[in-house]
């Protein structure tokens, strides 16, 4: 890991799936992404343009059975990469929230760079699927990325009609919060919790 820059690269090899993923916190929005789940893909590049960091990405997983183990590997890799980027956590900011429209549907996230796994989702989808994409994998994403990232997260949907539209707010919405969540606008002296320790 460089610290100076917050980069961090995880490699996960599996029976199941094989991943390399390199993270930089503080990047310019791009994502370079090879799954074989283009809906995941989809949702993964609104991570990075919305919360302006840079993922390089690539996976490959037992998609022929579904891609359950694909998409919960992708979560436990980038949540390892986070918790690796943060460091001790000297001058973060740790909080943030962001609320995301997309016409008809908006969506809450609510971060807390807490050191403590916790995972609050509240969605309901209209459909089980979004093109050949279940949307059950997206709760096994954000589970992975919060028990390696060791953060609190409540992910709420607080209203839509329209499956893709309510998926595209959750990760927009989570991208800005980490964005947010991860400023440095304390000394970096100063670790943002009166126990001196996240």
């Amino acid at each position: 890991m460089d610290n100076s820059a917050r980069i961090a690269t995880i490699e996960r090899h599996t029976m199941e799936t094989r991943i390399v993923l390199q993270l930089e916190l503080d990047g310019t929005g791009c994502a370079e992404l090879s799954t074989g789940v283009p809906f995941f893909e989809h949702m993964l590049s609104q991570v990075a343009r919305h919360g302006l960091m840079d993922i390089h990405l690539k996976a490959r997983g037992d998609v022929e059975i579904d891609a359950h183990h694909l998409v919960e590997d992708v979560g436990i890799v980038f949540g390892q990469a986070f918790h690796q980027v943060l460091g001790n956590k000297a001058g973060l900011r740790r909080y943030a929230h962001a609320y995301v429209p997309l016409d008809e549907a908006l969506s809450r996230v609510v971060i807390d760079c807490s050191g403590r796994p916790g995972l609050y989702y509240n969605v309901s989808w209209p459909r089980a699927r979004i093109g050949e994409f279940d949307v059950d994998l997206m709760r096994e994403f954000f589970q992975g990325f919060v028990n390696h990232a060791m953060v609190t997260l409540h992910i709420d949907n607080l209203r839509g009609q329209n499956a893709h539209h309510m998926a595209e707010t959750l990760f927009k919405a989570f991208g800005r919060a980490i964005h947010d969540a991860t400023r440095i606008v304390l000394p970096l002296s100063a670790i943002p919790s009166t126990k001196g320790l996240l």
